[in-house]
């Protein structure tokens, strides 16, 4: 399977992400779609050195820690927060939409409509 240059593997790409720091596995099982355990092996890999991408990880986990050491501390804290915010609210907005089916009430309210 070729690779176009100056594209990034999802495998480079989420190594290179956890050894920049700052991230955890399951922010990066979230962003990429890839469960954590597989994380974990393609980060032992890359540590032992069998990883096929070692050096365009090291390059790129190079260019993400430098990134990241330039953002204060408080813009990642907020950027975690945003991501959290996110996800809570679709979750609620899931749950409702489960509800209104369940139930077959209308529980948003219909924009435009008397108060």
């Amino acid at each position: 399977m070729g690779q176009m240059k100056g594209q990034r593997t999802i495998r480079e790409s989420a190594v290179a992400e956890y050894l920049a720091g700052g991230v955890s596995y399951r922010e990066l099982e979230r962003r990429y779609g890839v469960s954590s355990s597989t994380l974990n092996s393609w980060v032992k890999a890359y540590k032992s050195g069998k990883g096929p991408e070692r050096e365009a990880i090291e390059r790129v986990a190079r260019e993400l820690g430098s990134e990241r050491e330039e953002l204060p501390r408080e813009v990642l804290e907020l950027r975690r927060e945003l991501e959290e915010a996110r996800l809570y609210n679709k979750l609620l907005n899931t749950m409702i939409d489960i509800a209104e089916e369940q139930m077959g009430i209308q529980i948003r309210k219909k924009r435009g409509a008397k108060q």
